[in-house]
């Protein structure tokens, strides 16, 4: 059997295991290039073992054919006290490597059916990136990879691809200024709900989203289809809101017509999604069950941050409020969310205003629970951060960046409430909870990444710890 034969007969199924032998001449590669990755989750553990979930090639990776080669590759990486990740890779193979792409460069493989060939990153190379684009122009499959397209999308050919250095746990191509390609890192099983999502929102007419036209699954490994990419409208003349955002803050421009803008988007993404897809009322045991994992979370992050531990006692007072008001009887509606909605996953555009995207919701939590009806608010709390995050990035205790975060957060929750006849605030125990948990995401998070930020949300711990917001509006009359 040839090695070109060889790997395309190596793609699992779920019933045959992939042969072991491609992964003897890329292993000791991945082992070094892949902690180095942005997007690679499991930085700070050192990887014990690789497993070969599929294998497939798009383009040949063979010698004799003079051209580069085009292999898919899903990845199980096993680390020490950790379940297991699965990373999608597209490696290019090539007999020597155009200096143009040094920077791709993954290694040198030695042994298994890709011996003496250099192996690296394909989405680097314009003939690899566009050849994706036209298996996705071309719905099929090839082996474990369903390629399909959205009825009537009309993706032209030759799209000149770049990469893009935007993202941090996927990875993009732009094509042209006509679409980008979003391939996901980490893969589990079941529709992504960036794609789920902003396909439903798509075909419902909204005009807050970029519009999917194609994308592609890994099908026959998993009992379900799994996500692997999204290709979508490209927005070219778009701003980002957290760009717009430090702009005003630094130039001290007043923001808050774009923040009540933003807000009246966000009401009508969430008024279009509760039509389309499924929606829940969370009753007493839900709620309750909620209420005690946002007090595990805060418990944890007060472990691992000893900053935290002052305010946890204070802190959890929200969430066992949020537990009494299930226990009275209040019931609270539940629905598909964004569920990482933060300004740098907004984006103002000319013809469309503001846009939302980036639908995938926290990668670092497990798809079942992104996947799962959540009030509202998880979405508009997460934003009311963000308002607090632009104000403090210069200075977290700079005069006036609490005042500047306030306005703009009341002006978001008034243009949500102009949308939506509802204003976030009105419902103080909710709001204050799922604040306090971002919140406390925020400290773990910056404790362990950017420790210089970390002033930022322990701001906002100050605050919530004091107890309700005093700032919010009284009740919306019935006028």
């Amino acid at each position: 059997m040839s090695e070109t034969s060889w790997l395309r007969s190596s793609t699992t199924t779920s019933t045959a295991p992939p042969a072991p032998g491609l992964l003897h001449g890329l292993a000791p590669l991945l082992r070094e290039w892949l902690p180095r990755q942005r997007w690679f989750a499991g930085k700070g553990s050192p990887i014990s073992g690789f497993g070969l979930v599929s294998a497939t090639e798009l383009l040949p990776c063979d010698t004799r054919i003079g051209t580069p080669g085009l292999l898919h590759v899903l990845l199980e990486v096993h680390q020490a006290d950790a379940e297991p990740d699965c990373y999608q890779l597209l490696l290019g193979t090539r007999t020597m490597l155009p200096p143009a792409l040094a920077p791709a460069l993954i290694g040198h493989a030695v042994g298994g059916p890709l011996d003496g060939l250099t192996v690296y990153q394909a989405l680097h190379d314009p003939r690899l990136a566009g050849h994706l684009l036209d298996r996705l122009r071309s719905p099929g499959r090839t082996e474990s990879l369903r390629f399909t397209a959205e009825s009537g999308a009309g993706i032209p050919s030759g799209l000149a691809p770049r990469l893009s250095t935007a993202e941090q746990s996927n990875t993009s191509v732009i094509y042209g200024d006509t679409y980008i390609l979003k391939l996901f890192r980490r893969i589990s099983p079941g529709p992504n709900p960036d794609l789920e999502l902003s396909l439903a929102l798509a075909r419902a007419g909204s005009q807050r989203i970029a519009a999917p036209a194609a994308w592609f699954e890994a099908v026959g490994i998993y009992h379900e289809p799994a996500t692997l990419g999204v290709l979508q409208h490209y927005l070219p003349a778009s701003a980002d809101g957290w760009a717009l955002a430090l702009q005003a803050v630094d130039e001290g421009n007043d923001f808050t017509s774009e923040a009540r803008a933003l807000g009246q988007a966000t009401a009508e993404v969430h008024a279009a999604l509760a039509r389309a897809l499924p929606t829940a009322v969370l009753r007493r045991q839900q709620i309750e069950h909620l209420a005690a994992s946002m007090a595990e979370r805060l418990d944890a992050a007060a472990t691992a941050v000893p900053a935290l531990r002052p305010y946890r006692t204070q802190l959890r007072t929200a969430f066992h409020d949020l537990a009494v008001l299930g226990g009275r009887g209040r019931s609270v509606a539940a629905q598909r969310v964004h569920g990482d909605l933060h300004l740098g996953q907004a984006l103002r555009t000319p013809a469309q205003g503001w846009v939302l995207i980036d639908f995938e919701g926290e990668p670092a939590r497990p798809l079942p629970e992104r996947r799962r009806p959540a009030p509202p608010v998880q979405d508009v709390a997460g934003m009311l951060r963000s308002f607090d995050y632009a104000a403090r990035h210069r200075d977290p205790v700079a005069p006036g960046a609490a005042a500047w975060a306030e306005r703009h957060r009341a002006a978001f929750c008034v243009g949500y409430a102009d949308a939506s006849g509802t204003d976030p605030r009105s419902d103080p125990v909710l709001i204050r909870a799922y604040e306090t948990d971002k919140a406390v995401y925020e400290v773990l998070y910056e404790a362990r990444n950017r420790p210089a930020w970390l002033p930022i949300p322990m701001s906002a711990v100050q605050r919530l710890a004091a107890g309700p917001d005093p700032l919010a509006p009284p009740r919306r009359s019935s006028s």
